[in-house]
């Protein structure tokens, strides 16, 4: 068994959040994704409602990949403009055995990984054409059973990320830390 070093994605070692910031260069690029926006508003004011569960609306934000030509293309201009927000700390770390684990769609990251040369993706299957979520969102103790179905059994060196969501990846780690923009703290965990 591998000692693996784990990292949260968006916010902490990509400084923002990877869909909000592709969701607006899609919209900038393609003008007629607006025509999404009302449905994404409704699906948003339901779940803030409790009325609709977080991967209904999710899946309404998503929507939006449906009116993308070549989403490939996207995926790759939106990457040569902003591959520049993953943090220096992350690029400078050896990775060979990083796992990262994100709440973000699966296709969307993985160009960059590739690029930088990462294996292990864990993240959420979304389907790139219909924005249909294949698999649970990759979020909060979903992340948990993700590691769980990939390894089988694991262990966590080292554990970041920017959110208490985390919390419980964080407790199965021997060293956890928060990270919040480039400050990297060890995380206490009560």
């Amino acid at each position: 068994m591998e000692d693996l070093i784990v990292y949260d994605f968006d916010k902490t070692i990509y400084d923002g959040d990877s869909t909000l910031n592709f969701y607006f260069f899609c919209l900038l690029n393609n003008i007629f994704l607006v025509r999404y926006i009302p449905s994404q508003i409704i699906a948003f004011i339901l779940y803030k409602l409790k009325i609709k569960n977080k991967l209904y609306f999710k899946q309404k934000f998503f929507g939006f990949l449906g009116g993308i030509k070549n989403i490939d293309k996207q995926v790759s201009d939106f990457w040569k403009l902003n591959e520049k927000k993953i943090k220096k700390w992350y690029i400078n770390k050896g990775h060979e055995n990083d796992v990262i684990i994100s709440a973000s769609p699966e296709f969307l990251l993985k160009y960059i990984f590739d690029k930088i040369e990462i294996n292990k993706l864990i993240a959420t299957d979304v389907d790139k054409k219909s924005g249909v979520f294949n698999s649970p969102n990759c979020y909060g103790e979903e992340k948990v059973n993700r590691m769980n179905k990939q390894f089988g059994k694991f262990k966590i060196k080292e554990f970041y990320s920017d959110s208490i969501s985390d919390i419980h990846l964080a407790k199965l780690a021997e060293y956890s830390y928060l990270v919040k923009g480039n400050n990297i703290n060890k995380w206490i965990i009560k």
